[in-house]
This record gives C-alpha cells, structure tokens and sequence, in this order.
C-alpha cells in the first residue's frame, strides 16, 4: 500500500530532540523506571525480577490482559489484544475497511486517524467541531452518514483540542451506529485525563456491540516509552483478525514493557493523579500569561487530556510561526498544517514540570517579535 509521510511525526523527529523546551507535547512528562519498580508488589517485582526476555503471546501476556480488564465490562481475556497504539490503529483500518467504504473521522485529527482509511482507498468525510467552542454536535455527525459509511472514528479526549463530549451525546453516537449497523473505533488514548470535573466517558466498547476501545500507557500514564497499548471489544472475531495480520508487524509485544504496564494498571492512581495536577496547575498558568499579550487571540481552556489548540493574531502561517519561534527560542510548537487543519492554530501541551519556565521565554520573544 502507498501512504502519505506522518506529517507530525515528520516534524517531531526534526525538532523533539534537538529544541530546547516542547510547548505542544500530547503527553505528560515520562515516569522514571525506579518510580514503578517503587510502587510495585512483591508479586510484581517477582514478574519483574524472573523475566526471560524471549518470545511474548501475539495477543499479550494473560495475566496483563486480565489487567487490563479491570478498567472494563468485558470480563474475559479474549476481548483484548495488546500490541502498539499505532500499529493497532493501522491494523484495525485494514481489517475491518475495503476500498470504497465510506469512514468519518473526528477532525482535526491525530493523522493516522485519517491517512490510514485514506491509504486503503475509502471515501472520508471530517466531523468537526465549532471552532469558537470546539465543541461537537451530534446532528452534525449524523447528516454526514450515508448508505455507503461503514466506520465512525471517534477520539474523545480529543487530541488537539482537549474537547469533549457528554455521556448522552456518545449514547446518541452508539443509537446512530446501531440504527445504521457501523462500527465504531475510538481512540481513548486520554481515557481518564478528565478535567473540569466533567462525567467520565464510558469505553465505546462497554456500550456497544460493535464498539473498538483503543487505550494504552502513552498519555493517561506518562509512560509512551513503554510503546504498550491494547484493543477492547465485544467483537471477538474481529480481534482475532488483528491478531492475524499483527504476525506480519510486530508478531508479539516487548516483554518488559508488558510486567511494567500491568505494574502501572495495578497503580494507576499513582499516575493519572499527579498528572492531572500538573495539567490543571499549567492550564491556570496560561491563561495568566495570555491575559499580558495579544498573539493568542483565542484560547477554549480543554475539558479533558493534556493539550488544546489555541488561535494566534499573526500575518503569517501558524508553520511559519512555530519554524522561527523553535529557530530562535528553542521552543517547539506544532502548527495546524500538522493536523491539515485551516486557520492559525498551535497545539499547546499542559502536561510538562518545565511549562512555568518556558512561558516567560515565550513572553519575551512576542514582545521582542511582535512589539507588544
């Protein structure tokens, strides 16, 4: 198959590791391996300590699957399959789409939400929210179904926004998938990163015969180097399918990092917490900092996750701003031309110890840039 360069990841690899401050980082700053070695039990330091780094099950180690299932309705292992995030996502497209299938994507969008289904041929159509509000209406959504749509790709918390949507608004998403017999694929990479004290969206899967759950390590627990991320669903043979095509991708997962993440699944107050603290704590220091400068011409403060998309008064493009921001400051934004979305938009990220310090280094370079 023939497919597009990831545009964002593109530009992360030109400037992750050589900028000196990440201002649009999706996920929180990584946990150090003794911190989970720490908080450990004494039967899971004996997994640790008696691991034989050979071969792993395709479909994941029982006994993480099993921790795994403590976060949902489904109650047996062979509702999940562990594997990358990425490589779940790529292989859940290519099982469940053919050619021509219609598929709506919630945008803007993570791109592998939408390179993907566009790569196997499909028909796509965007689901977008009210950019003064970013939020999303469901009548929307619905009018944008025809009889050729197979697929509906959710990711609420939404990633870059920091949007989302209530219990009763997904109720109606899974009514509209039923009525219309599709799919749905959602992308909870943020599950739990709720903000605002807003209700806790259930997994799509627990609520829907034909719902996909995506989750993993990356965001909600600030452990994206572990790479572990899993699928949930009521639909068995359709896991089974993805278990199939992963023996020509990754075949099984790294045995270390699945004892590392059912050590973090069985703890995960221990991560989602201080890293709820940390978001909230930056959040309250942006919109300080925007109240002393004109640049940021619109900032929707998110409802849940760790980033949000705010809107900048500049003559020139949001890339052109974020190339000779990193240029000059060493500070990393991620434009909208990163999300292929319209309009002058960076994506900031809360989820980082160093935001404080990097802030008044912003400050300085708008006045300086921007004779504010």
């Amino acid at each position: 198959m023939k497919i597009e360069d990831f545009k964002l990841e593109r530009y992360f690899a030109k400037h992750e590791f050589t900028a000196k401050y990440l201002l649009s980082s999706s996920d929180c700053d990584g946990y150090e391996l003794q911190y989970l070695l720490d908080i450990a039990s004494k039967e899971e330091l004996k997994l640790w300590n008696e691991l034989k780094l050979g071969y792993t099950e395709s479909e994941g180690n029982p006994t993480l699957r099993n921790a795994i299932l403590q976060y949902y309705k489904n109650k047996t292992i062979d509702n999940v399959v562990v594997a990358t995030p990425g490589e779940l996502n790529f292989i859940s497209m290519n099982v469940l789409l053919n050619k021509h299938d219609h598929v709506i994507t919630v945008s803007p969008c993570y791109q592998s939400l939408s390179e993907v289904v566009t790569s196997i041929g499909c028909e796509l159509s965007f689901w977008k929210p009210d950019p003064t509000t970013w939020e999303f209406n469901v009548d929307d959504l619905a009018q944008l179904i025809t009889k050729k749509t197979k697929l509906i790709i959710l990711n609420f918390p939404h990633n870059p926004t920091g949007s989302y949507i209530t219990q009763q608004q997904l109720l109606d998403i899974v009514t509209l998938a039923r009525k219309n017999d599709l799919y749905l694929f959602s992308d909870e990479m943020y599950h739990k990163l709720v903000l605002q004290d807003y209700e806790e969206l259930p997994p799509v899967t627990d609520i829907y015969e034909k719902g996909i759950s995506l989750w993993g390590t990356s965001k909600t627990f600030g452990l994206a180097g572990l790479r572990t991320g899993w699928l949930v669903s009521q639909d068995t043979s359709f896991l089974k399918k993805v278990v199939s095509f992963k023996d020509y991708l990754s075949i099984c997962n790294s045995a270390p990092s699945e004892i590392l993440s059912i050590i973090a699944l069985n703890h995960i107050d221990q991560f989602v917490i201080p890293n709820l603290t940390k978001i909230k704590n930056n959040i309250t220091l942006f919109n300080d900092f925007i109240a002393t400068q004109s640049v940021i011409s619109s900032f929707i403060p998110p409802k849940s996750g760790s980033t949000s998309f705010v809107k900048l008064n500049i003559d020139c493009s949001a890339l052109e701003f974020s190339n000779t921001l990193v240029e000059s400051t060493g500070i990393m934004t991620v434009p909208s031309e990163m999300f292929e979305y319209e309009g002058k938009y960076i994506r900031i990220g809360f989820g980082r110890r160093n935001f404080a310090e990097i802030l008044p280094k912003l400050g300085e370079y708008l006045i300086n840039q921007y004779n504010q």
